[in-house]
């Protein structure tokens, strides 16, 4: 099953979001991740799988590139090492986004793509994707977003 399908279906899907994101990232032993230790795993450094996972879901020109420098993944790729801290914690900050609006849109990859591309008035016309893979505070106000469309409130 792909990582999207589980958000198509409520029963499927995980209710920690650590165990969510920790699918979306391909991490090892995936269903017994928890907050900690996906903070442990993000400080020690994701393997280059978690690229090419977001990759699959989002499109290669999406992550590898604006997120991890394709030298930097053919670097990590050729030693057999980690991202670095700071590359991991763009992929998760990324992966926090796509989990907000995966669960929003169901899973469909049409929507979620179709909402992280296009310029959004309340991000001072950025698209929701380049607002989140700017830093963590972009992330955020992407997540403050979907957080107010699923409150009702008017956007």
């Amino acid at each position: 099953m792909s990582p999207l399908a589980a958000y198509a279906e409520p029963t499927a899907m995980p209710t920690g979001e650590s165990v969510r994101i920790a699918r979306l990232l391909d991490l090892d032993d995936a269903e017994y991740v928890d907050d900690v230790g996906l903070a442990q795993r993000i400080t020690a450094g994701l393997k280059p799988k978690s690229v090419t996972a977001l990759s699959e879901l989002l499109g290669s020109g999406s992550v590898v590139g604006p997120v991890v420098p394709e030298a930097t993944l053919r670097r990590v790729r050729k030693n057999r090492t980690r991202l670095s801290k700071e590359h991991s914690e763009r992929l998760y900050e990324l992966s926090r986004v796509v989990d907000a609006v995966s669960r929003a849109y169901h899973g469909d990859s049409k929507q979620i793509t179709s909402f992280l591309s296009r310029p959004h008035p309340l991000l001072d016309g950025s698209t929701p994707f380049d607002m989140a893979r700017s830093n963590s505070a972009g992330a955020d106000a992407v997540l403050n977003l979907l957080r107010r469309a699923d409150a009702g409130v008017a956007l």
